[in-house]
């Protein structure tokens, strides 16, 4: 008999109980012997019998699934948030549904309609660009929903978000260079992330203002584009060097390590040594930035612990235990791509 035949009636059947004394042995009801019960539990397991989760979800009215939405799964710095949500939802028996917003906010709503149409448990959304219209979408779902990496203004039952402190990291890299004796600094943004781009920047104006130093209109590069992807953001870094040389910068903090790559490629092509004549710092600290010439000195963010808190919180909402926000410090990473400024 194949796996996928083996049926609670076909378990009664061979045992000779009932179907009810099979489901309730299963569920490990205390309304069955422990004899009964286990030898129940031992001839499901030799027929192979997978238990029905649609059957199951419709008995609990849950289905023990969270919907996750993405900005991308090529961006190695979602790769690391998919592992810490798995480890936990795996470990409480939960199943996860991955989808990719591409940096859409219309797209990401229209899959959290997908998941509530699916009855998920709970969603987990990992983009950047957050709306208003989350919240009133959020109102006809009545689905708790963590937000990773960004935040919303004010907070309801059921948005909570867990976030890294974008701005204290900004802050930590532009003092880094400071350090290092750099004042002329530039900073390369992103248009297409333009929440955690702007307090990026906001930390970037902290740490110059905290020394007196007014940054030029000329330092700051904020490249157009829409799509958060890895080939723009090397394509940026590649294409905004030649602005920062023509200001005069002798450092640069990039938004995120993917822009400090194409930089990084752009100064080995036009000659620029990298940290002699320019010191480059990234932000996000994902696996390549320590394996490239030279290695990239870099805000490193928590990502595992960002999807592992993130669904702990869910776990804690759907037991209606209550939820939290929270906000995790990035730490600095010294490497090669800084060094004090050439005299």
């Amino acid at each position: 008999m194949r796996q996928s035949e083996v049926s609670i009636s076909d378990i009664a059947r061979i045992a000779g109980v009932s179907h009810t004394t099979v489901s309730r042995a299963l569920r490990e009801s205390p309304l069955i012997s422990t004899k009964t019960r286990e030898r129940i539990q031992r001839l499901a397991g030799e027929l192979g019998y997978t238990p029905n989760a649609i059957a199951r979800s419709l008995q609990t009215k849950q289905s023990s699934t969270v919907g996750l939405v993405v900005t991308s799964i090529a961006d190695p710095f979602f790769g690391d948030i998919v592992k810490g949500v798995e480890e936990v939802a795996r470990a409480s028996d939960f199943s996860v549904l991955l989808s990719a917003s591409y940096n859409d906010p219309e797209q990401t709503l229209d899959i959290i309609e997908t998941f509530h149409r699916r009855r998920v448990d709970g969603i987990l959304v990992a983009s950047s660009r957050i709306s208003d219209n989350y919240s009133r979408r959020l109102h006809h779902t009545h689905i708790p929903t963590v937000l990773i990496n960004s935040q919303v203004e004010g907070q309801t039952n059921l948005l909570h978000w867990i976030s890294v402190d974008d701005r204290r990291g900004a802050q930590m890299a532009v003092e880094h260079l400071q350090q290092l004796g750099h004042r002329a600094i530039g900073y390369l943004g992103s248009h297409s992330r333009p929440a955690s781009s702007s307090q990026r920047y906001q930390g970037y104006l902290d740490a110059l203002r905290a020394t007196g130093v007014e940054p030029s209109p000329s330092w700051v590069v904020i490249p157009p584009g829409n799509e958060a992807s890895q080939e723009e953001d090397i394509s940026a870094g590649q294409q905004a060097l030649s602005r920062f040389l023509a200001a005069g910068v002798t450092a640069v903090f990039c938004y995120n390590d993917m822009t400090a790559i194409g930089m990084l490629t752009s100064c080995h092509a036009k000659g620029v040594r990298v940290p002699q004549d320019l010191s480059v710092i990234g932000f996000d600290d994902i696996t390549i930035a320590s394996c490239f010439t030279p290695p990239l000195t870099t805000i490193h963010q928590p990502r595992v612990e960002l999807g592992r808190l993130a669904t702990q919180v869910m776990l804690d909402l759907l037991q209606e235990r209550p939820g939290a926000n929270h906000t995790l410090c990035p730490t600095l990473v010294v490497r090669a791509s800084t060094a004090p400024l050439s005299t």
